[in-house]
């Protein structure tokens, strides 16, 4: 039998996706369902005097208005994990905490009304000026206390000394604007309540998260609560934590005893879920002549609410990447009257933009190739650690197969030294490297049916990655079944519990308890044949049965066989097994990235070129689903790099481009063919997840850098502020 895992086999659920047979939450059918809209406050900063509703209540099928005089009393969620906005529910009180909260929420018996009745909403307020400008806020900034990650002020040996024993500094500043995730699909719910059970349909990326919050809002049961999220159409962070709106559904499906559907507007997430907040980083960097790193302190300091100061962006690697002996990284926050800030894909990604073009800056000071700088500060262990030992690290090999890939060894390496006709060619390097696990693992459940068919399921979620599609060919490896006989089944917290779809953890996390409980089926299948009178296979030891291809073989004998199919059915039971959940181990991700940018001098435009990427993710699962979150990766970071930006108003603190007209993506035009590698060699921290590690974040975190490293040496113009747009090419004086 061909090896299933690392096969680059097509999705699973690719034929239904692309025939509209996937069913996402906006779709869901739901009989006699109401529909929702909300209102959203147009002030940053004040209370609400006044709401007029007379005119929506009126209007054609409006069943409701709900506001802050009449909405259900909520409970403050305090789950950690499992909600971000721990200090405020809207529509609670009149207090408004940023532009685009909700005050009000219009229900209507389909979509067009309850748009039309919003409209009709008049709001009044006592506003105040808003504080909206990080610039002109950095003096109140200061550093909260410990969150998702642990402290936020961590210091090893002696950055001050460190400092003063460098042979060249480098101080340096770099600022990244606010971001937002725009899945295709957009956050939506719908709530069904069946006497006081709940049925949530919901664009998760925690079932079980969200079960938790609802419940604890809600005041009922956990179990009374049943979440549904069977396909995502892109979550990206977004939809992993519990936003307001969700809860104010169910509470007001409970209130109405009717369904009630909400999808939020492509504006509406703009202000309705977090984002990747606005930050400044500054950082000083020492270092011998020869390369070696005395020194780095990194402060980062980012926008957080006026109600919250979790922080996502942390700074792992700066702390864990290189073998630096005095390392200070703190992580500061200012309160704006601004939306909660949340997780956003690659949340380390800013940290690292700063430090690998800090590097960069460095290598020119020190006349050493950028490649080199790296390997001289190769950390072998983990130096946030004590240096205890990672499970595995091949980013040497990465650094060495990239580069031959790309063709490094040919960059001149002066600035402006490569040309094409008037066009100015840039390379540019950076390190990628991502922490994945280290979170709550999964249970498994599966069933070999008489027919010989295996079900599996976890209640976790596909964001996209293909989750469906790996998960299945783990368990059809595991079980030894064709991959078409294994239905995998998720999104469903009836299923064992799996955390939520975020932080790099379902690789290692739900592929480890999938083997598990598959491995614990094989066995129990085994067991059965060996003591089956009528098998062919009576009495032979078990360790000398193989199970491939749905067919059960004496190793000695390969003649000797027996059918999973004929085992089960005269067993005449369906064979089960269940895997509880364990703790994932941490792991880590790494990977050297490549980028070639052409700069038209005269208008300031970038065009990134090439781009390849090698990396070390552990063992390969599937290498076309691997490869997909790679070039995905790689077309965010050209967002990232150079055209992505929420605008803020400062004086209104309201955004400007809530839209994709406006906030600027990548399309087809901008992004060039992304080479994708990998070392695919098992990390032995995980053998239960087959040595696989969690991947997809990985790639954006080096590829950012390294397109603007490549900006630099085309034009010699060190671009610190992102994006990097024509009129910061070609302004003062421009590029000659």
């Amino acid at each position: 039998m061909s090896p299933i895992v690392g096969s680059p086999l097509a999705r699973v659920d690719g034929h239904a996706k692309v025939t509209g047979a996937a069913t996402y939450t906006a779709d869901t059918e739901i009989r006699g369902a109401l529909h929702g809209f909300l209102v959203l406050s147009t002030v940053a900063n004040g209370r609400v005097t006044g709401i007029d509703v007379r005119d929506a209540e009126r209007s054609p099928g409006v069943v409701a208005v709900f506001t802050h005089r009449n909405m259900p009393e909520l409970v403050m969620p305090t789950a950690q994990g499992t909600v971000y906005w721990k200090r405020v529910v809207p529509l609670q009180d009149t207090d408004v905490h940023h532009s685009g909260q909700p005050v009000a929420y219009v229900v209507a018996e389909n979509l067009e009304q309850a748009q039309h009745a919003a409209s009709l909403v008049r709001v009044s307020y006592d506003a105040r000026t808003p504080q909206a400008d990080l610039a002109e806020a950095m003096d109140e900034a200061y550093v909260p206390e410990p969150g998702l990650k642990g402290p936020n002020d961590i210091t090893r040996g002696d950055p001050a000394a460190g400092l003063a024993q460098a042979d060249v500094r480098v101080d340096v500043g770099y600022t990244t604007p606010m971001h937002h995730h725009n899945a295709l699909e957009p956050s939506a719910t719908a709530a069904v309540w069946h006497g006081e059970k709940l049925t949530v349909y919901e664009t998760a990326q925690g079932v079980n998260a969200t079960r938790a919050t609802v419940a604890e809002a809600l005041g009922v049961p956990p179990a009374d609560v049943r979440v549904l999220s069977r396909f995502l159409g892109g979550g990206f962070g977004a939809k992993g934590p519990v936003w307001p709106h969700t809860l104010i559904t169910a509470a007001i499906a409970r209130e109405l005893g009717r369904p009630v559907k909400l999808v939020l507007s492509r504006a509406h997430t703009y202000t309705s879920h977090g984002h990747r907040p606005e930050t400044h980083q500054r950082l000083r960097i020492g270092a011998k002549r020869d390369g070696t790193l005395t020194a780095i302190e990194h402060i980062t300091t980012s926008q957080v609410s006026r109600t919250e100061d979790l922080l996502f962006n942390t700074s792992e690697p700066t702390r864990m990447l290189y073998a630096c002996p005095n390392v200070r990284v703190t992580q500061r926050a200012v309160r704006l009257h601004l939306p909660a800030p949340s997780m956003m894909r690659s949340p380390e990604v800013v940290a690292s933009h700063g430090l690998e073009t800090a590097l960069d800056e460095l290598s020119y000071e020190l006349g050493m190739d950028p490649v080199e700088l790296r390997l001289r500060n190769y950390a072998s262990d983990n130096p946030d650690d004590d240096g205890a030992p990672f499970g595995s690290k091949h980013l040497e090999e990465c650094y060495r197969r990239g580069a031959d890939a790309f063709g490094w060894s040919k960059r001149d390496p002066r600035p402006r030294s490569m040309r094409e006709g008037d066009t100015l060619i840039g390379w540019g390097m950076a390190t990628a490297a991502h922490t994945a696990g280290g979170r709550p693992g999964a249970g498994a459940r599966v069933v070999i049916s008489t027919r010989g068919k295996a079900t599996v399921q976890v209640a976790t979620q596909d964001v996209g990655t293909g989750t469906y599609t790996v998960m299945s060919q783990v368990a059809a490896q595991s079980l030894g079944l064709d991959i078409d006989d294994v239905d995998f089944e998720l999104g469903d917290t009836a299923y064992p519990y799996a955390f939520v779809s975020a932080a790099s953890a379902t690789v290692p996390g739900v592929g480890a308890a999938v083997n598990r409980a598959c491995a614990t089926a094989r066995r129990a299948l085994i067991d059965l044949t060996v003591a089956d009178t009528r098998s062919p296979l009576h009495g032979v030891p078990a360790d000398r049965i193989t199970v491939e291809d749905g067919i059960l073989h004496d190793t000695d004998r390969r003649t000797r066989r027996d059918t999973v199919r004929a085992v089960i059915a005269r067993h005449g039971v369906p064979v089960e097994a269940t895997a509880d959940p364990v703790f994932i181990p941490p792991g880590y991700s790494t990977g050297a990235c490549f980028a070639e940018v052409r700069v038209d001098p005269r208008l300031g435009r970038v065009r990134v070129t090439r781009m390849h990427g090698f990396f070390d993710a552990g063992r390969v699962l599937n290498r076309r689903t691997l490869r997909s979150q790679g070039m995905g990766g790689a077309v965010w970071a050209v967002g990232f790099t150079l055209s992505e930006h929420t605008m803020v108003d400062p004086h209104l603190g309201r955004i400007v481009n809530p839209n994709l007209s406006g906030y600027l993506v990548p399309v087809n035009a901008d992004v060039p063919e992304v080479h994708m590698g990998f070392v695919d060699k098992p990390d032995p921290a995980n053998p239960d997840a087959l040595g696989a590690r969690g991947f997809g974040e990985t790639p954006m975190t080096g590829m950012t850098a390294a397109i603007g490293n490549a900006v630099y040496h085309a034009t010699g113009r060190r671009v610190r502020d992102l994006p990097i747009t024509p009129d910061k090419i070609i302004g003062e004086g421009g590029v000659r």
